[in-house]
């Protein structure tokens, strides 16, 4: 690991974890941001973010993303980042791994069906749920609930996209029981990771959207970002078949907004003149990001993807669908909770909104195959959408 910069979160300046632990190295010789990543890989709640949707629901082909792969490339991209900051790699690769892991099933369709189930009730937030997995509900140790992670950690979560001045129920929890100082910005780990996610996904839903026939080259290289990243791999490579070179383009793109972000970042915090983490939770911006051209140029590309795939016809069908199966599931439950399993339904609070509250934690966990054959199993056959 390259030397860290002073203004770097380390653990010997970590404020802790919630529940205090003992010391030592009979699991292996790991700080604390290390066994944070180690705590995160091995969770439940990672492991099913395997048939989780990133774009493509339910997606039946092997090479599409889905939310554990994307994960997987957002910790790639951070790791980098952070080496080239002088970071705390297993930080930023902690917060990546972690970062969508409150994704109910189906991605925001399915968080949009909870949020509408639980009105009245606090609403139903991914980052906020991301907190409470990770606090409550995963529970490997026999002496307290939630995977017990660093301070730092945590506050990188729950603040990733920056400051939060009105906290959902689930965050504020959170916010209550170990002080997040949610309206301060983020350590730079944190900020590093929010992009890190931006750069992935900008670039691998296009590989996938060109892979599932949603868009086509004529298509992107209307975009000039992608057409001249198009002009410049095929220069370089004039004799070869375009299809090969999709693959080149999407990496070559990765490479420029990684290397603009970490020069445009370098110049900000020189800048700010910051020298330690604390200055630049006191900075009162973010820190890390593109430099103009290259933000006003991804932003561009964003537009596009939003109009062209994400909001495809195809994929709003598929996501009207989800919606109405994780309904269902919730209206279901509501009624007849003796239809949950018995772990969840002996432990169903009596009053709201702590029972409406469990119920949504429950759907949220399910993946996209379980939630679609407890449907089935309720309310028998659905023809679902070509996109699932």
């Amino acid at each position: 690991m390259s030397a860290q910069a002073s203004w770097a979160c380390t653990p010997e300046i970590s404020r802790g974890r919630l529940h205090e632990e003992q010391n030592g190295t009979a699991r292996g010789p790991r700080d604390a941001f290390q066994r944070d990543r180690d705590r995160i890989i091995h969770s439940i709640a990672f492991r099913r973010l395997r048939h989780k949707t990133q774009v493509f629901m339910a997606p039946d082909g092997d090479h599409f993303r889905v939310r554990l792969t994307h994960s997987l490339e957002v910790a790639q991209i951070g790791r980098t980042i952070a080496r080239a900051l002088g970071l705390n790699e297993d930080l930023t690769e902690a917060l990546c791994l972690a970062h969508d892991i409150g994704h109910p099933p189906f991605g925001h369709a399915g968080e949009d069906a909870l949020k509408e189930a639980l009105t009245g009730q606090g609403g139903f937030d991914h980052n906020g749920h991301t907190l409470r997995v990770l606090t409550t509900l995963e529970r490997p140790y026999p002496a307290w609930d939630g995977l017990n992670l660093t301070w730092d950690t945590l506050e990188g979560l729950a603040k990733h996209n920056g400051p939060v001045r009105h906290p959902q129920w689930a965050l504020a929890e959170v916010d209550a029981a170990f002080g997040m100082e949610l309206t301060s910005w983020p350590s730079l780990e944190a900020q590093v990771a929010a992009l890190a996610d931006d750069i992935a996904y900008d670039n691998h839903d296009i590989d996938d959207g060109l892979r599932a026939g949603l868009l086509t080259l004529d298509q992107l290289l209307a975009v000039p970002m992608i057409a001249s990243g198009w002009a410049k791999v095929e220069a370089r490579y004039p004799r070869v078949a375009p299809k090969r070179l999709i693959g080149e383009m999407v990496r070559a793109q990765i490479g420029e907004m990684v290397n603009d972000l970490i020069a445009a970042t370098a110049a900000r915090v020189a800048e700010a003149g910051v020298g330690s983490v604390a200055d630049v939770r006191a900075a009162g911006k973010a820190l890390a990001g593109f430099s103009d051209g290259m933000r006003d140029a991804e932003r561009g590309l964003k537009r596009f993807m939003y109009a062209n795939l994400y909001h495809h016809q195809s994929q709003l069908e598929a996501a009207d669908a989800a919606r109405r199966i994780v309904a269902g599931l919730f209206a279901a439950y509501a009624a007849e909770p003796a239809r949950m399993p018995a772990e969840w339904r002996d432990a169903l609070p009596p009053e709201d909104p702590a029972r409406s509250r469990h119920i949504a934690d429950f759907i949220a966990g399910m993946t996209d195959r379980y939630a679609i054959n407890r449907y089935v199993e309720i309310y028998g056959p659905v023809d679902l959408p070509d996109a699932f």
